[in-house]
């Protein structure tokens, strides 16, 4: 048994759930969301509890049973809190500045880099941060990595656009080996 398929998702008062056919419709505050889940597994509401189950002990019933349930976790997160990405721009005149819908980055180039964000998506600047918000954890993560993707950062002197939490491994640069040598 899955350990993290076995575990029920709760439910909270706001936040209402139909499953039809082999869909589940998750509603709430913030939105709604729906997700198609395949025939292996099984999706019960009961009272305040969400419940999958698995119909065969196949591998493939069986690695869908836990990403099923945590799919269905992240919908009910989402629509109660919703999900955020927080990236840093670092380097000296890198900034990014929001016009209408859209996120313009000056990161070095020639020329500014524009980013559409999709309908569901907010995106916010502050300071050296770019805050990236939605009821959808996936769209919000596949936003966060293109806005990263436009300069990812560099190992010599960490310049560009990285997560909040990311830690990046730096390289000792050509004048600190030659230091060492032979004289």
């Amino acid at each position: 048994m899955s350990k993290i398929g076995k575990q029920p998702v709760t439910v909270p008062q706001e936040v209402t759930v139909k499953v039809e056919d082999s869909n589940v419709n998750i509603s709430g505050p913030k939105g709604n969301l729906t997700f198609h889940f395949r025939p292996e597994v099984n999706v019960v509401v009961e009272e305040n509890t969400i419940k999958i189950t698995r119909n065969a002990e196949n591998k493939m019933a069986k690695s869908l049973h836990g990403l099923t349930r945590s799919i269905i976790a992240n919908m009910v997160k989402g629509v109660t809190d919703g999900h955020q990405k927080v990236l840093e721009i670092v380097g000296t005149g890198y900034r990014a500045t929001k016009q209408a819908e859209d996120l313009i980055l000056n990161v070095g180039y020639s020329h500014p880099v524009i980013i559409k964000s999709p309908s569901d998506i907010q995106i916010e600047t502050r300071e050296n941060k770019i805050i990236v918000s939605g009821v959808d954890k996936v769209l919000v993560g596949e936003t966060a990595a293109k806005i990263r993707r436009v300069r990812p950062p560099e190992p010599y002197k960490g310049k560009g656009i990285k997560y909040q939490d990311e830690y990046i491994r730096r390289k000792v640069g050509k004048a600190a080996k030659t230091i060492g040598g032979n004289v």
